[in-house]
Order: C-alpha cells, then structure tokens, then sequence
C-alpha cells in the first residue's frame, strides 16, 4: 500500500506500519512473459500444479518490471505473432544480458523459441510445406539436456507453427526434429536458454509437462515448495494487514466468480464488517437474482443486502440503442445505488466504511481507503457489479478508480 495521497481522485489510506508481504518475497519466481498464445494461461497452470509459484507478464514488459520480481526463471510464451513482421512483440535489448548475468534460466516456447533465435543472431524463415500444425511425432536426442530423462525417443506433440529456425545463434544446437526435418527444440546449456518449437503445456504433448518439471527442478533447480493452499493464506493475511480491526468495507456483488470468490475470501477476515450488495437492474435472466441471493446467503452465507434498481434502471434505457449511451447510463445509476447504499450504512455504523474491495488484475488484497462520495470510484465500481463472466480478472490491491 502507498502512504496517504490521492490517486485518480481516490483517497488512499496510510501506510501500513508492517508492508504486506507479497508470495514472490517468499517464493522462488517462474515468470512467463506472454506473447498472445492461447495456452499462455495453461503454463502458467502447469507451473503452479508442478509446485512452483509463476507469474503472468505481457510480452513487452520494461526490463524495470521484469527486475522487479526478481524471477528465478523466464518463459517466453507462445502467440500469433511473426518476428519478420515490423512492431512485432519481443523482448527488452537487454534482456539476455540480464538473464546470463544473473544466471536466469530461459525457455522459449513457440513464438517464444523464434524470437530466442533471430534476437540472438539466428534465422528464422517459412516452415516447411507451410508450416506443421497438430499432433505428430518428433526425434529428440536423449543425451541433451532436455531430453535427459526422457524414454521415449520419438514423442508425439502438439505443433502450431507456420515459421521456423533455419540457422540457429552460435553456440545453439538441435536436440529434437520433426519427422519433416523442421528444429524443434533448441539449447544452449552454457547460457541456460532453451527452446520448443511445440506446446508441452497442453495434453496432447507426450510427458509435456515433465518436459516442464526436467526443466524447473532439474535444469534450473527451482524447489517444488508452493501450494495453491498458500495464496489463501498469504491473502487472508494481506487482508488482515491491510484493514483496521474496526473498519468496515463495501463489495459490489455480480453473482459472477470473481466479485464473489473476492467476497469470500474478505469475509473468512472480515466477518459482519463486510457489507456487500447485490443490484436487480432489471437485466437478469428468469429468477437468477433469487438463485443468486439463495447461493450467497444460503451456501455462502454472505452478508448481502439486495437492491431492486430494475425499475428506475430499466425507464433510463428505454429508447437508447446507442451502446456508449447504454454503458454511461447504466454506469450513473449504479453510482446512485452505491452512494445511497453507503449512506445508508454509514448512517446505521455511525461511521463511514473505509474500503471497498475491488476487482482487477492482480492478486487478491483489499487495497487504498476510498471515500465513498467518489464519483469516479463508484464509477468503477459499479462496472464490477454489472460486469459478469470475465474471468481474466481478480481482485487487486489498489482502490476503485
């Protein structure tokens, strides 16, 4: 939490006496810079399910942001992308410089194999008969460093590719081919960067994701000692920190995962000093805010307070067809609902509630005291509770702005 100030015209609360410890304080770091792959997520996964805490940056991430978590290992992702085409995705100048410096093992997968290639000095042309894409068998060399532990000499696995190394950097060399003679994995052990052409994340791949594990615990000596059990832990307790004994907090319920996995894990904290609530905006499907309030109350057991906006939301839509239109309107009664709600809370506590749990990209931390007259913090807000089913967001550590 940053000290007492305002940022995007929301009020932040004052620097906590203990900082928040953070899971790549305590933990060794697998950073995987993504390049617009659709598996960039699932190795992310493969990563924490080997027991290994990783981490998700986009592809062009500063080389300061990078530093910043200081990671332990860096996979280049996969993505759409062509490294011949101008302005297209790669690393910082410096990156290598850096990872061989600090002896930061590197893998590049897919994309991330070809830009490991031509950003080192190599080629990196049109596949073979237009490319290889699906499932089919490679050659590997056992004796690599890869493919050490493997048994299988000729494993099947999943290509997506439509370029490839032609003429590798110096001190490269070829541990695996298609049975099309295309490079489809690269290493240099002196530099502790390697590459896959192919996706070891995904099940189609034979022994993928001990490809995976070889090259964590083994090639670079990581400790499989992370759980998915401690991000609830290490959360509960940056909640705990970071909210006073007596303060209380708003969340703005959806009904969708991430609003109340968020509410969840603040109230295991926070107890009756959570208030959340739930707007009918007149939108919803066929009885789904009774199915919604009976899951919160019910089976969650959720302090939840329901709001029946649907007439006054509905009468504001009526003949707009203008979808900015529609957003702003809808946006401006919620922020009546909300600073109505926190009146009437704060009238009945005898004191203003002091945060509001808010959900963006990020891991899950209550964040910045706010105060609830914001307009623009109750703007944002009220795109939380109205917004459902995106599921590439959690709830972060800064306030509503």
């Amino acid at each position: 939490m940053s000290a007492s100030g305002v940022v995007n015209g929301v009020h932040t609360a004052k620097k906590q006496k203990t900082e928040p410890t953070t899971l790549h304080d305590e933990h060794s770091v697998v950073l995987v810079l993504d390049y617009g792959s659709q598996y960039t997520q699932l190795i992310c996964r493969r990563i924490r399910e080997i027991g290994v805490f990783s981490m998700m940056f986009p592809g062009d991430a500063s080389m300061e942001r990078i530093k910043s978590v200081n990671p332990k290992v860096i996979i280049l992702s996969g993505g759409p992308n062509s490294v011949h085409v101008e302005d297209s995705p790669r690393v910082p100048n410096e990156f290598f410089s850096y990872c061989n410096e600090n002896s930061i093992p590197v893998l590049g997968i897919c994309y991330g194999m070809q830009l490991i290639v031509q950003m080192l000095g190599g080629t990196v042309g049109s596949g073979v008969v237009g490319g290889e894409y699906g499932r089919m068998p490679i050659i590997i060399q056992p004796t690599s460093c890869l493919y050490s532990f493997q048994d299988n000499s000729k494993p099947n696995v999943w290509m997506s590719h439509g370029d490839e190394a032609t003429k590798l950097p110096d001190g490269f060399k070829v541990v695996a081919r298609s049975e099309q003679g295309a490079v489809v994995a690269i290493e240099h052990p002196e530099h502790r960067i390697f590459g896959l052409q192919y996706h070891p994340e995904v099940m189609h791949t034979e022994q993928g994701t001990d490809t995976i594990r070889h090259f964590l615990l083994d090639i670079a000596c990581l400790k499989a000692d992370w759980t998915m059990a401690e991000v609830l832990e290490t959360q509960l307790r940056l909640i705990e920190q970071q909210v006073g004994p007596d303060q209380h907090a708003i969340c703005a319920l959806s009904g969708g995962v991430d609003s109340t996995v968020a509410a969840t894990l603040v109230h295991k904290v926070l107890g009756d000093r959570l208030h959340c609530v739930f707007v009918d905006h007149g939108l919803l499907r066929y009885k789904e805010g009774e199915r919604v309030m009976g899951m919160f109350t019910q089976h969650l057991h959720l302090p939840v307070t329901l709001v029946d906006h649907s007439e006054a939301m509905l009468s504001k839509l009526k003949g707009v067809t203008d979808p900015e239109k529609k957003r702003k309107a809808i946006g401006a009664e919620f922020i009546e609902v909300f600073k109505n709600f926190a009146a009437k809370l704060e009238s009945e506590l005898g004191t203003k509630p002091a945060y509001l749990v808010q959900v963006g990209v990020g891991m899950a931390a209550v964040a910045c005291q706010v105060t609830l007259d914001d307009t623009a913090a109750l703007a944002s807000a009220s795109s939380t509770a109205c917004t459902r089913g995106n599921t590439n967001t959690y709830w972060c550590r800064r306030a509503i702005a």
